[in-house]
């Protein structure tokens, strides 16, 4: 187990829903640390790039429109496993198969309308990061919680 980063978007469909603040409260009650935030409307190219390995997919252009649709709430976590549990804590992709008690399990039916994104390795993470948030936008806190939810530093 290591600490570490992931990026976690808020997608148009969960933003204009209000869904904001319960997703912030799920990683946050499982003790992991916000690092960066900001709702942004990134435009078309930078979310090509986002999704730049889907790019032969059939559903690519769509998946830029609608990410372009509205808003997306940005966000860093930081933790032990942050990618993994990050990534449980979201659910399967298709909410239909994702569990109760997950994000999209509790707050979306349809795929493409999922509610967010996750990345879903450590390398995509730092990838992901880079592209959605410069270094001085990334804070480093300590935070008083910690020897509250880790048994070890």
């Amino acid at each position: 187990m290591s600490t570490e980063q992931t990026f976690i978007a808020i997608k148009p469909d969960g933003v204009q829903r209000g869904l904001v603040g319960p997703i912030v409260s799920r990683f946050e009650n499982r003790g992991y640390k916000l690092v960066a935030i900001k709702l942004v409307t990134p435009g078309k190219a930078h979310l090509e790039q986002h999704y730049a390995d889907l790019k032969d997919k059939p559903f690519f252009a769509g998946l830029v429109e609608y990410m372009n649709s509205g808003p997306i709430c940005a966000m860093v976590w930081e933790g032990r496993d942050a990618v993994k549990t990050g990534r449980t804590l979201l659910g399967a992709t298709n909410p239909l198969a994702s569990a109760p008690g997950t994000i999209r399990g509790d707050f979306a039916i349809d795929v493409g309308r999922n509610v967010c994104h996750g990345s879903d390795s450590v390398e995509n993470a730092k990838k992901e990061i880079a592209l959605w948030f410069k270094d001085d936008e990334l804070i480093s806190w300590k935070s008083a919680a910690a020897p509250w939810i880790y048994e070890k530093p």
